[in-house]
């Protein structure tokens, strides 16, 4: 059978096992696409069901998670952890709770975070968790009260050697805290290494908050220097405003780029003349306003808009920092219209295949998120070696290592590409090279 028929007749056989999860099929489809590449090439990748393995979570958990609100009701919402590989190290991966998470929302993340921890070149294996639970409007009591009774049932299946959780979309500082908390309290012991982005008085690392918009600006300057050019006087589009887009515009105006324009599910601000970095953490991360809140206060040229349109602003660099399919194919050919020069996904595929082809199709340079923004799980593990040895690093020597980081996976994914003959495409350089990591570790230790 040729290598073709062979990804095809297994992809449509998970179809098949994993029906109605549409994120956890585009994420398959990705990287098996790539992987006819190297099983063309390597056909030993082929041997001992691997790819099958691979595409099979060792594990998944989806647990009760019943809670009291602030008026007395009992609440009830559906909890997950997908511990989907460990050849490479303890799973890793953060939590999310939104309203979207399902199942097959977490086997896709999880499924992402195999390869993504792979280009880190540290010791973690891949995993995802969360909840159904919206902790927009709640009070931080009835948070706490979610969070407890969430590690009650999660605390039994992780741990410092077994599966390290961290924050995503919805769990930050406050929701790691009480997690944190009620493991300590069930556990009986300070196992600090259990989670990440923890705050800095109780085993949390420097630069953590910052690192993943931190690290999808390192890989594109690593990219827009790579093609002869520099971010200094760049017009750049960062979507979203929440943790990642604010360092990620933050971290792109320290280097010299202008961001023109950021959004939230609302709608989106246009800000020719830059962003008040400092404004906007007030009113999205201390007061938790909306993005309109921000052009008011801003004043001058700032404009709010409502509604989706972000990806109509003219722009050279484009950094999606949402959620995922948040840019579809007539978002990038609008991009494009206006002359984007680069892409990197700040979010977990946060372009369609359609988006994704389109800017491949225009020779639009595009980094995908498991190399763009591993610079959050990357510095999860640099936090988890200052836990493992009872130390503390300055804000500098982490930027460094992170930055060190995203250098070398933006080398690797490039090297990759070419050597597979795909110079210049960041997605099968990043598919290849994480895959072929844990491809080996796989190999090497048997059929498990």
């Amino acid at each position: 059978m040729s290598v073709d028929l062979q990804i095809s007749d297994y992809y449509n056989k998970l179809l098949k096992r994993n029906a109605g999860e549409p994120e956890f099929h585009q994420a398959l489809s990705e990287v098996l696409d790539s992987l006819k590449i190297v099983l063309g090439k390597d056909p030993h990748y082929a041997d001992y069901g691997l790819v099958e393995r691979l595409c099979e979570p060792e594990r998944q958990f989806i647990f009760r998670v019943p809670w009291t609100d602030a008026e007395g009701n009992i609440r009830v919402n559906r909890g997950f952890r997908v511990q989907f590989n460990s050849a490479l190290g303890p799973y890793k991966g953060g939590l999310r709770f939104h309203p979207s998470v399902n199942l097959g929302i977490i086997k896709f993340l999880g499924f992402e975070q195999i390869f993504k921890n792979s280009l880190t070149s540290l010791p973690i294996g891949g995993g995802k968790g969360g909840s159904d639970f919206d902790p927009k409007g709640k009070t931080d009591q009835e948070i706490m009260r979610f969070c407890q009774s969430f590690m009650t049932e999660l605390y039994r299946h992780i741990g410092e050697y077994r599966d390290v959780p961290a924050g995503d979309i919805g769990v930050g500082g406050r929701e790691i805290g009480y997690l944190f908390g009620q493991y300590r309290r069930l556990s009986n012991q300070h196992e600090s290494g259990v989670l990440t982005g923890k705050g800095l008085s109780w085993g949390g690392s420097l630069v953590r908050t910052e690192a993943t918009g931190y690290g999808t600006v390192y890989i594109t300057e690593q990219m827009v220097q790579a093609h002869g050019e520099d971010l200094s006087g760049a017009r750049a589009i960062v979507s979203g405003s929440g943790n990642v887009a604010i360092y990620a515009a933050a971290k792109a105006q320290e280097l010299g780029a202008t961001v023109v324009a950021m959004s939230d599910s609302a709608g989106y601000v246009t800000t020719p003349d830059g962003v008040d970095i400092e404004l906007l953490k007030d009113v999205k991360e201390n007061r938790r306003q909306r993005i309109s809140t921000y052009a008011e206060e801003a004043g001058g040229n700032v404009a709010y808009h409502a509604g989706a349109g972000i990806w109509s602003v003219a722009a050279d660099v484009a950094l999606p920092c949402a959620t995922q399919n948040e840019l579809d194919g007539d978002a990038a050919r609008q991009l494009i219209d206006n002359g984007v020069k680069y892409v990197a996904e700040g979010a977990n595929m946060p372009c369609t295949p359609e988006a994704v082809h389109a800017f491949q199709d225009s020779h639009v340079n595009f980094v995908p998120g498991k190399a763009a923004n591993a610079g959050g799980v990357a510095t999860s593990a640099l936090e988890m070696q200052q836990n493992a040895s009872r130390d503390s690093w300055s804000f500098d020597y982490t930027d460094d290592r992170l930055r060190q980081i995203m250098s070398n996976i933006f080398t690797n994914i490039d090297k990759t590409a070419a050597e597979y003959d795909r110079e210049g495409d960041y997605v099968a350089g990043a598919n290849i090279a994480g895959f072929k990591k844990v491809a080996d570790a796989m190999l090497a230790q048997g059929v498990i």
